[in-house]
């Protein structure tokens, strides 16, 4: 399958601050700006000329323009107005924003998310074994039963440039941890059965779909799936609605948190990877407040860092480093509990 491009959109807004704050979000849920102006400072030959999928309006002072009214009578592609004044992007506001606004735009021109497939070719085809921890004696003397329920699960999360993160996350991990993972990966659905194998194949860790009823287990990642939502039920079982994941984003990151940390409480962690958008920042004081970590992967070693970014930025964070680094981190962690 070839790897799809993103959007092209034109901005149109009368402040430097919207401008600014529309080209930031749109770049970092991977859509390509073409034009961002003012529309005092545009002509008609310019709109004639833009090659856009979509025009994104956004005017503080008032929608009765000339220049827009011109731009209605003559372009075949959508119009969107936009959702009035951007909120700072550390505010609590700031997620609902953004999940309006790309929630219209995924269903006007598409999701990015989509081009993350076509580069589980490369991790398919890569022969190379990594260096892996070494299990630290303090957990080397645990006994620990495989394949047994998980006390303490993770969430991995990711979008674009996920897949390479989390494999070399789970390449650098020992077996033997007593923990399991979720795997939560935007990512179009035709590539959903090729996740598991891809991110796997050089691990000692078991990555499997889902299995509704049953436990997330030491030793294993489960792969969230895109088209509905999972939960856990009292027990800890994990459970698979019927209903799909709230919009814009599937799966939601942000839902994920909220479940992972209704049931497991101080006893769960997340770690953001490489991704686009601030899906999972709505969530994150939530975590926190239920004792769960929040850990990002660094902005130098991802292909994306927007979504770690949003979650440093609001202050959630508490460690960051490249993937083998946070798999050395999550090692220290849990040999000090048991320690």
């Amino acid at each position: 399958m070839t790897e799809k491009t993103s959007a092209r959109i034109a901005v149109l807004a009368d402040t430097s601050l919207q401008r600014h704050v529309l080209q930031q979000a749109l770049v970092g849920n991977g859509y390509q700006v073409v034009l961002n102006s003012d529309p005092a400072r545009l002509d008609e030959e310019a709109l004639d000329n833009c090659d856009a999928e979509l025009w994104l309006v956004d005017l503080a002072q008032s929608e009765d323009s000339p220049l827009v009214d011109s731009l209605l009578e003559r372009t075949s592609v959508p119009v969107l107005f936009g959702e009035g004044h951007a909120p700072e992007r550390h505010s609590e506001h700031y997620p609902r924003w953004e999940r309006r606004l790309f929630g219209k735009l995924k269903q006007l021109v598409g999701d990015p998310a989509v081009a993350v497939g076509p580069s589980l070719e490369t991790l398919m085809a890569d022969a190379q074994r990594p260096a892996r921890l070494e299990l630290p004696q303090a957990l080397a003397n645990t006994p620990l039963v495989a394949g047994a329920p998980a006390r303490e699960v993770w969430l991995l999360a990711a979008s674009l440039g996920g897949p390479e993160a989390v494999k070399a996350f789970l390449d650098a991990l020992p077996g033997g941890l007593p923990v399991g993972f979720l795997y939560a990966q935007h990512i179009d659905p035709a590539f959903e059965s090729v996740l598991p194998q891809a991110v796997g194949r050089h691990s000692q860790w078991h990555v499997n779909p889902v299995r509704p009823g049953e436990p997330v287990r030491c030793g294993e990642v489960i792969v969230v799936p895109i088209s509905r939502e999972l939960a856990f039920a009292d027990d800890g079982r994990i459970l698979v609605s019927e209903q799909p994941w709230p919009e814009p984003y599937s799966p939601s990151i942000d839902q994920a948190m909220l479940n992972l940390a209704q049931h497991f409480g101080a006893h769960c962690g997340v770690i953001a990877f490489s991704g686009m958008g601030s899906d999972g920042s709505a969530a994150a004081a939530y975590v926190r407040r239920q004792g769960g970590l929040i850990w990002t992967q660094s902005a130098d070693s991802c292909a994306c860092s927007s979504m770690p970014d949003s979650l440093r930025e609001g202050g959630y964070s508490s460690l960051s480093g490249a993937p083998r680094e946070l798999a050395a981190a999550l090692v220290n962690h849990l040999a000090a509990q048991c320690a």
